[in-house]
């Protein structure tokens, strides 16, 4: 797409055009918006200028709404009629530079990282895990920091699930209920985790 000034970026257009200017790039922003506003397109400009203009852009994507950013579009006449509504010609799709970094590394660039600096909530998400199993977790690793131990791998986390199950009720009493079924749960998502990995 092309832009109207090489001081701005184009993010979309309606009966005006939204420009960002460049040097308000560096500046903190929030998109938000209903289920279908927008959001993830204007994020997908923003990506693809920036990197444009040579700028590195690091976008977490946990449901891969953005990956697409990595081939061509294809056009439609849907697509093609909506850019001459809004006065763009000459619209050809382009890829952008990608490198998809992958924590399991099956799909992209591994990610190499500890459990620690993972943390409980992303590590929740990649298991599955639902609200119950989720603050369980987070009790685990509360009682890691408070002990001082480092989870390195998933080897140190399930050693210290078998802790945490051996002293279940001590530490139900410190830190919230935790229960059996939901600490073998976390057990099994693991074990699942490990088979996928």
């Amino acid at each position: 797409m092309k832009q109207s000034s090489t001081n701005t970026i184009l993010i979309g257009k309606g009966d005006n055009p939204v420009e960002l200017q460049l040097r308000y790039g560096n500046r903190h922003g929030l998109i938000a918006g209903a289920t279908g506003t927008g959001k993830t397109v204007s994020l997908m400009m923003l990506a693809e200028n920036f990197s444009r203009r040579g700028v590195p852009v690091f976008v977490t994507d946990i449901k891969g709404d953005i990956s697409g950013l990595a081939a061509a579009g294809k056009v439609s006449d849907k697509l093609l009629a909506r850019a001459d509504k809004i006065g763009i010609s000459n619209f050809t799709p382009q890829a952008n530079p990608c490198v998809f970094w992958d924590l399991l590394g099956q799909q992209g660039h591994p990610i190499r990282t500890t459990v620690s600096e993972m943390g409980p909530t992303l590590l929740a998400r990649m298991l599955g895990l639902n609200d119950i199993q989720s603050s369980i977790l987070e009790i685990v690793f509360a009682l890691a920091d408070s002990r001082g131990l480092l989870l390195l791998d998933l080897d140190d986390l399930k050693a210290l699930l078998t802790l945490v199950s051996k002293e279940r009720k001590t530490i139900s009493a410190e830190y919230g209920l935790v229960s059996a079924q939901s600490l073998a749960a976390i057990q099994r998502s693991l074990m699942n985790f490990d088979v996928v990995k």
